[in-house]
């Protein structure tokens, strides 16, 4: 199954940047056999019975909550920029993330990074390490809360 699903993504990127004639695709089939051989050695990853349903969950619930939260931080950010006499905070928080996998771990620290005034800094364990622009909350929970709560949540039915 690893092999085939590896083959299926190279297969499609290679189409993707290539082109649809025929004498492409079968190059692209020709090019991605070999990498899937090579490949499949490096990587380990395990496809799941519920991607599809996972994948849907992403699209259409976890990007509408992220594009939204990037509007919002944006909104923040320039309003924080054109307004200079609002005060800041800045401050690097410690967020314990309730997320497994590495991979969930790491799309969470892209969210909170892509949106403006947070930056994921480390991930350590079970613990990200952000830099805020501006620390809202009093403590771990509410600082959990305000920069990863949403995302977090998603994210967990998705990579657990």
């Amino acid at each position: 199954m690893k092999y085939l699903a590896t083959f299926i993504v190279l297969f499609v990127i290679y189409l993707f940047l290539a082109g649809f004639t025929l004498y492409e695709a079968a190059l692209g089939a020709i090019v991605s056999a070999v990498l899937t051989l090579i490949l499949v050695k490096f990587v380990n990853y395990q496809i799941d019975i519920l991607l599809p349903v996972k994948l849907v969950k992403f699209i259409f619930v976890y990007l509408p909550v992220f594009i939204w939260k990037l509007i919002l931080a944006n909104l923040d950010v320039a309003r924080r920029v054109l307004s200079p006499k609002i005060p800041l905070h800045p401050g690097i928080v410690k967020i314990h993330t309730d997320l497994e996998g590495d991979f969930g771990k790491l799309t969470l620290a892209n969210s909170i990074t892509l949106t403006p005034g947070t930056l994921s800094i480390d991930i350590v364990d079970d613990h990200l390490y952000v830099h805020v622009i501006d620390i809202k909350g009093h403590n771990a929970e509410e600082n959990k809360k305000l920069i990863s709560g949403s995302f977090e949540k998603i994210l967990g039915g998705i990579f657990k």
